[in-house]
């Protein structure tokens, strides 16, 4: 499959070798994708940035796509991922950058920030707010929140398990998975779940894909993740703690110029109200703050030509 004006080539940093799609030239922003998605979670970005001006850049995250697929579980740590994506900017010629992510990408974007302030000079998510190192130990207090219900990010936690579920027959899986988390999806029939539930056998899979995920879309993240499996991608999961330990002392307020965007109906935003409430005091020069309404988690993908604006929006106020 090809796209017009974006190329990949693989680039060294922090001892891997990420893929990346680029198209334009002019200062680097870089786009960070999450789970489980890809550089082409972007698709609907790199035209509108290289037209403004811009050298769009985003890489599959590792364990994803094209990008180096460490085989540790630990590897998968925050502190790992960040010197990924700090490593990116000399790697391109760079001294510093503009970071945007999604989902996973955007704890990532904000701790590039928060940690390479020198490199670093403006920081943007969508869906996932700001929310400083927690005071208390991340796993034995979700274990603790979600006691005696079902709750992804545990039934994550054991390696293999939902590996075996995602990778039994991966396409109706990502169709399920991203299915659930738009704002598309009717969530009325859905039972609850007990903690002994898997994730994919009750949720519904839709007959008509939603307009923002065409069946060639969904062909293209079915093959990237038949390609390599989900072990890599899960495993950002399974390193909260690890990153908790790493990042003691960190740093609890950003001052670059931030902007954030979200769906207003996705669940992440009900789960994160009160990052969402406290962020104007976390990020302190907070200057694109927007719920879209209507539309889920999958943002830049379910709403592309309000983030692009936004986006665009945001880096003219840059100077």
């Amino acid at each position: 499959m090809s796209f017009e004006g974006i190329k990949q080539r693989r680039i060294a940093t922090n001892g891997i070798h990420l893929n990346i799609a680029e198209q334009g030239e002019g200062p680097l922003v870089l786009m960070l994708h999450g789970f489980p998605e890809s550089w082409y979670s972007w698709r609907h970005q790199f035209a509108p940035l290289a037209a403004a001006g811009f050298h769009a850049v985003a890489p599959d995250m590792r364990g994803y796509g094209k990008s180096d697929r460490p085989h540790n579980i630990d590897a998968y740590n925050q502190v790992q991922v960040v010197n990924d994506i700090i490593g990116l900017i000399p790697a391109l010629g760079y001294k510093t950058a503009v970071v945007i992510g999604h989902d996973w990408g955007a704890p990532t974007a904000w701790s590039t920030a928060l940690h390479h302030p020198d490199k670093v000079i403006a920081v943007g998510a969508l869906s996932v707010p700001f929310s400083p190192r927690s005071p208390v130990q991340p796993m034995p207090a979700m274990r603790e929140m979600f006691k005696g219900q079902f709750f992804y990010q545990l039934y994550f936690q054991e390696p293999g398990v939902a590996e075996a579920e995602f990778e039994k027959d991966i396409r109706l899986a990502l169709r399920k998975f991203l299915y659930l988390g738009s704002g598309d999806a009717d969530l009325t029939g859905l039972t609850a779940k007990g903690p002994n539930d898997d994730l994919l056998t009750s949720l519904p899979s839709p007959k008509v894909l939603p307009k923002w995920l065409s069946e060639a879309d969904l062909d293209f993240y079915a093959a990237e993740f038949t390609r390599w499996g989900m072990r890599g991608p899960l495993s950002y999961y399974r390193n909260h703690d690890l990153t908790w330990e790493l990042t003691e002392g960190a740093p609890e307020k950003i001052s670059q110029p931030a902007m954030f965007v979200a769906g207003a109906k996705d669940g992440v935003i009900l789960m994160a109200a009160e990052a969402l409430k406290k962020m104007p005091e976390r990020v302190t020069d907070l200057r694109v703050n927007t719920l879209i309404p209507g539309i889920g988690h999958w943002t830049q993908q379910e709403a592309p030509e309000v983030v692009n604006q936004e986006i665009l929006r945001f880096l003219k106020m840059l100077g």
